[in-house]
């Protein structure tokens, strides 16, 4: 158990001795771009009809939202004006 400690230490030194310097960073640099790559071919994207429709809830949402605000606040000042006159 304890060499096989001692020989991950050891590998883990040695990728780091290699890694540093400007062919050590190019190398993880590529390495990222490849590993970034595979990610995005793992991604599902939505369809043309799934996207236009979260955008018209979005939408929906966020009048909706506004209006309930506007109405709120248009009550607020009122009572504020009342109050205060």
């Amino acid at each position: 158990m304890a060499r096989k400690k001692s020989k991950k230490v050891a590998e883990k030194q040695a990728a780091q001795a290699q890694s540093t310097g400007l062919m050590g960073k190019v190398r993880e640099l590529l390495q990222f771009f490849e590993e970034s790559k595979v990610e995005i071919k793992k991604v599902v994207w939505p369809t043309r009809k799934e996207t236009v429709t979260t955008c018209i809830a979005v939408f929906v949402v966020s009048v909706v939202i506004a209006l309930y605000l506007g109405v709120v606040d248009l009550a607020l000042s009122k009572i504020v004006e009342v109050v205060l006159s």
